[in-house]
Formats: C-alpha cells, structure tokens, sequence
C-alpha cells in the first residue's frame, strides 16, 4: 500500500508537470502519514505548520513531525506559518454581525488552505489531501473549500485504522499514533470523538461497514446533514441541455 499509494501520488504529479508537493501538517495521524508518503516519492515536498489559536500541545506535535521529516528525507521543507493575526483581522470584521463559533471555525480550516495554496501557486505545486474515508465519504468531517480543497486525496479510500497501521509502518513518532485525533480548530482542543456525538473511528468503520451495526443510527445522523460536501455541487440544466 505504501508504495502503491508513493507511485501514485508521484506518476500525478509527473503527468501534470508539477515541481513540488505541498502539505499541510497539523501533529494529527493522517497529515503525518501523507506528507511522509508525499516525502518518499523524491519530489520536492513544503510541508506548513499553521497555528491558529490552538493548544501548544497540538503545534508541538506538528513541529516534531516537522523536525522528523527534515531529519528524515533531504528533499522536505519545514514551514513554520503563524495565521493568527490574520484570523484576528477576520474576526474582528465579521463578529458583529455574523457571528458563529462552528463558522469562525472553518474559517480557520480555509485561512489555512488559501497559505497553501499560495504555496503551491508559488511552486508550481499541488495541494495534497490528508483527509482518510471515514472524514471524506463517511460522515463528511471536513470542511467545504477549506481541508477538502485539495488537488489530490492519496488516502481518502483508507479507513482510519488502516491509516493508523500505515503509520506504524512508516514509523511515525509514537506520540502522534498515540494522540486522539482531532481537527485543531478549537481553542479548547475538543477531540474528534467529542465533535462527533461520542462517536470513535473503529465505530464509524463499523457502521460504514455493516447497516446493522448498533452505531449506525447515530452514525446516519451525523452524516446525512454532510452529504453535501460529499454530492457534486447542484448545477441547474437548461430545458433540452
């Protein structure tokens, strides 16, 4: 799988003549094992740590997967993009009369993705996704046009288990395999699990898996109101069109 997935990921980015790969890390599981991937196909890899108002704990683990790879492959590199203030800047133009904390939250997630894309744009790039099936095609646990504003998903048909054991594999820092996951948008470091109605990812397999499965009703409700990211956007088809 490891391999399989470098080549691909490799053969995308010759076919379409693109110098560079860019990541976003974030200290979580999946960035890590995707911009380590992305590391191992030899291509120029800029992975970012972009803090945004969020626990130390959780930028420290970006940093040390940051560290890890330099230590590790020659052709990475580490930047360190502080998007506070231009999150304070947003936030204070908007707080008045729209204020929402699951909005400003996902204004994060896009802060984050135009820095990439910036990135990108700046080194003939392409934006690698780090998103696995159970946040993509399960329950819709990303944001629209902000983490699910990619060019290419690598491990979107992986199940977060799977995605763990590559990990173990590539031999990821055990503190990051150990970590609960979570999407690093809070100020409160709410997990995954908490956001997800108590919900854990060997759950959510299971009743992407099985109808039967005694989690999939709440699983359902998580994500019926998600299809949308997942559906094309509605296009509306002229008369004999």
């Amino acid at each position: 799988m490891i391999e399989n997935i470098t080549n691909w990921i490799k053969e995308y980015a010759k076919i379409n003549k693109r110098d560079s790969l860019i990541v976003g890390i974030s200290g979580g599981i999946d960035s890590s094992v995707v911009s380590t991937l992305c590391a191992k196909t030899n291509f120029p890899v800029h992975v970012a740590s972009m803090p945004i108002k969020q626990l130390p704990v959780q930028h420290d683990l970006s940093l040390a997967h940051g560290k890890w790879l330099i230590e590790n492959f020659s052709n990475v590199n580490h930047h360190v993009i502080d998007l506070g203030e231009t999150y304070d800047i947003f936030y204070k133009l908007m707080k008045n009369k729209f204020n929402s904390e699951h909005s400003f939250a996902n204004t994060k997630s896009r802060i984050r993705m135009v820095a990439l894309h910036q990135i990108s744009g700046a080194t003939n790039g392409i934006v690698v996704g780090t998103g696995n099936k159970v946040e993509d095609f399960g329950v819709g646990f990303y944001t629209k046009y902000g983490d699910g504003g990619v060019d290419i998903s690598p491990i979107a048909d992986l199940m977060k288990s799977e995605v763990w054991n590559i990990g173990k594999k590539l031999g990821i820092l055990q503190q990051i395999i150990d970590a609960p996951p979570t999407d690093g948008l809070w100020e409160d470091g709410r997990t995954d699990s908490e956001q997800l109605g108590g919900l854990t990812y060997a759950q959510m397999e299971d009743a992407m898996e099985n109808s039967n499965s005694k989690y999939f009703k709440e699983y359902t409700k998580i994500r019926n109101p998600n299809l949308h990211k997942m559906n094309p956007i509605p296009i509306f088809k002229k008369p004999n069109s």
